[in-house]
Order: structure tokens, then sequence, then C-alpha cells
């Protein structure tokens, strides 16, 4: 028979599951990412996947493997010392005449909207090393950021 009339099945169609990327370079965390990554862990361990259909309980168990994967590869940075901006930093800029405030943290950890950006973002790679009052270049513009103020993260924050 030719392979024109063979039924093919509708699983040959589907999109492949893959597992969830796990970002590159080292899982740098603050004292909050640790307890966030924790706290997932310990809900997508306590979950009741009982009526769940298949393909609800792959997609758990794949988040579930993720989750412990940052936990099990979690390096706890400490606070930041001294005015240098680093990981752990709380940075007040002024980009393109606005003024803003930033935490430096990890990649899981990250929020943009709350003004969390994970060490690895263009943004926060462009301040680190800088200190008060120096300038640094920023999406191709010399001295586009003002470094304004740098402290650690406050703790429970």
């Amino acid at each position: 028979m030719s392979v024109a009339f063979r039924r093919e099945s509708d699983d040959e169609h589907m999109e492949p599951k893959f597992e969830l990327p796990i970002p590159p370079g080292p899982n740098w965390v603050t004292a909050r990412g640790l307890a966030l990554t924790q706290g997932r862990v310990a809900a997508l361990e306590a979950a009741d996947l009982s009526g769940l259909d298949e393909d609800a309980v792959k997609k758990h168990r794949r988040e579930l493997r993720y989750w412990r994967t940052r936990l099990a590869t979690a390096q706890a940075q400490p606070a930041p010392q001294g005015e240098e901006v680093a990981f752990g930093s709380r940075v007040t800029i002024s980009l393109n005449g606005q003024e803003r405030r930033i935490d430096i943290v990890g990649d899981d950890e990250a929020d943009p909207h709350a003004g969390r950006i994970a060490f690895s973002a263009p943004l926060a790679r462009a301040v680190m090393g800088a200190w008060p009052d120096e300038n640094v270049d920023f999406a191709g513009k010399d001295g586009a950021i003002t470094v304004l103020a740098v402290e650690a993260i406050p703790q429970g924050e």
C-alpha cells in the first residue's frame, strides 16, 4: 500500500513536549529567591494530582522537575557590601532622564514590573561594577545611565 493512503495518527502532528528551559550560567539566588524556590518545590510536591488528566499531570511533573533542579543548583549569594553595584543590590539610576529603582536578583526571582531584574539582563550587566555618581554605557549610548544610589536589598523584600 502506498504511503499516501496510510492514516497517520493524531499524535504524529502534536507539538513535542520539552523540559522547561534552564537559564544558562550560574543559578545565583538571594535569600528571598532561595525561600521562593523552596516554597515552590514544597507546594508542587504537596499538590494533589488525583482528578487531573494525563496532560495536566505531565505538565505538573515537568514543572516540579524544573523547580527541583533550580533548588539543587541554587547558589545563595551573600548580601553585597559597600556601594559598588553587585548581585543583590538595590540601585537607583537615571535612564533617559527618568529615575528608576531596580533590584538585581536571580533569574527565577526576576519580575521587571516589580523592579526586580535578573543579573543576566542587559540593564543589570550594564550597571554591575558601577559606583554612585558614575555614568555607564547602555544600548550603544555613552553614559546613558547614571547610578544615583546603591544599597543592599533589605531583608524580607
